[in-house]
């Protein structure tokens, strides 16, 4: 059991961000330990043939299927949404003493052959690790990042929310299974207790990570920003095959484009995003998608400077219903 003890200022310090580093870091992981059978079933089978190389195989010796993964690769994002950039320069900005005791502790628990030469020398490590992590990112999340950004960031609509409408109880009642809060108290239920005691006064950052799944991830040690990383809601979602709308009755009932529009918001997109999706201008996606508002089939949101748009409850049924049932209607 993992406890993390929080003071009054520590809850007004709770925030959420979206990580890369965090994606990339838990997909090694993920591909260690699922099968095609699991909810990552359709990522593995279209990396796995071409995700071999140097980049890998380091990151394999960072990141074992079990146990310690080395805190410093997982840097806390400083805002709600950052990018493979920052976090990159984060680790590379990692004092030399840490990088050494945290591959330290990794290679007491975990051996592997390549560490004792990241040991000997903390900087070239840096910059071996930070290029791995890069060129890896680039071939396995990035072909999919934008709809895995999407996810996350539903998921975060969504527990802001739960915080606004129902303060800190109510967020962390669902969280995640096996992290509750009582009494001033996060406990996280790990089969290993936390590495070092976290500091006061940093908050906690919640994370929401695609390749955690199942498990709730902490960091806890200091000096590390106290982090727990949860799979999104709707994780499900992420890799699933759009429906072909052309010959569907909502197809029939407010055109291709706009049912083809329907269909591809099961997760928040900009229009941008969409735009890029559909293979259409902007302002022409722009009329459908006000069309498409009016009737109550999307809505948006705003997240930042970006406006989001997504699939109401009604555009999932009517993208969804049977041809027969469209046919009496």
């Amino acid at each position: 059991m993992i406890t993390l003890r929080l003071n009054a200022g520590d809850v007004g310090r709770i925030r959420f961000a979206l990580s890369p580093i965090w994606e990339a870091v838990t997909s090694v992981r993920a591909l260690s330990n699922n099968t095609a059978r699991s909810v990552h079933g359709p990522w593995l089978q279209k990396v796995r043939p071409t995700i071999e190389g140097p980049d890998l195989t380091l990151l394999r010796a960072l990141i074992p299927p079990v146990g310690y993964i080395p805190d410093f690769i997982t840097p806390a994002p400083p805002r709600r949404s950052t990018s493979l950039e920052s976090g990159l320069a984060a680790i590379a900005g990692t004092p030399p003493d840490l990088v050494v005791r945290e591959l330290q502790k990794l290679y007491d628990e975990n051996p592997d052959p390549l560490v004792p030469a990241l040991i000997a020398d903390p900087q070239r490590a840096l910059s071996e690790i930070t290029a791995a992590i890069s060129s890896y990112f680039r071939r396995a999340i990035e072909p999919d990042w934008r709809r895995m950004r999407s996810l996350l960031q539903e998921d975060l609509a969504y527990r802001l929310d739960e915080l606004a409408s129902g303060g800190i109880e109510r967020l962390f009642r669902n969280l995640h299974p096996s992290v509750r809060f009582h009494g001033g108290l996060i406990e996280i239920d790990r089969p290993f207790c936390c590495h070092g005691e976290p500091q006061t006064g940093q908050g906690v950052l919640l994370v929401p990570c695609v390749f955690t799944w199942p498990a709730a991830l902490p960091v806890t040690g200091a000096p590390h920003v106290p982090t727990i990383t949860y799979p999104p809601r709707g994780l499900g979602r992420l890799w699933e095959d759009r429906q072909d709308t052309t010959d569907s009755p909502l197809a029939d009932l407010v055109g291709r484009t706009r049912a083809a529009i329907v269909s591809h918001l099961d997760l928040p997109m900009s229009t941008t995003h969409l735009a890029h999706q559909l293979g259409v201008s902007a302002p022409t996606l722009s009329v459908h998608l006000s069309i498409l508002r009016n009737a109550g089939l999307v809505d948006s949101r705003r997240d930042g400077r970006a406006v989001l748009y997504h699939r109401t409850s009604l555009g999932t049924q009517l993208l969804t219903a049977s041809t027969p049932l469209a046919n009496t209607a």
